[in-house]
């Protein structure tokens, strides 16, 4: 037997607006929130323990350290990638120069709050 990731927890200095640009871009809804100030967002019918893992928005005063050292990827499930970049800007991700030369099959992105995140090219079939 082997183990699943069944939730990420991302800090956040503002937890409301990150869960709600995660939501969007996720497709996820609340599932709760924590006396600390976390909020839990998932797949709506399924939340924890699904087949995909829930996000943990965790409010912190401390400021980002320095580059992260894991990142999302995500991928379109409803329209190609060009359609889904123009979505997600529009829902405040922005363009990141890590190094691309340009000609990469991907976009690195940030949130809202700095995080680096990757649109995928390949469209995914939904769950």
């Amino acid at each position: 037997m082997a183990c699943r990731i069944s939730e990420l927890v991302v800090d956040a200095t503002d937890p409301e607006r990150l869960a709600a640009f995660w939501s969007e871009v996720l497709g996820y809804v609340e599932l709760g929130r924590d006396d600390d100030g976390s909020i839990e967002i998932g797949p709506p019918g399924t939340g924890f323990g699904g087949p995909q893992p829930t996000l943990v928005i965790s409010p912190t005063s401390d400021p980002r350290p320095g580059k992260l050292r894991l990142h999302i990827d995500v991928n379109a499930t409803d329209r190609d990638q060009d359609a889904e970049l123009e979505r997600l800007l529009a829902l405040g991700a922005r363009p990141v120069d890590v190094g691309q030369t340009g000609t990469e099959s991907w976009h690195v992105l940030s949130d809202p709050e700095g995080n680096e995140f990757c649109l995928l090219r390949t469209r995914l079939k939904p769950l």
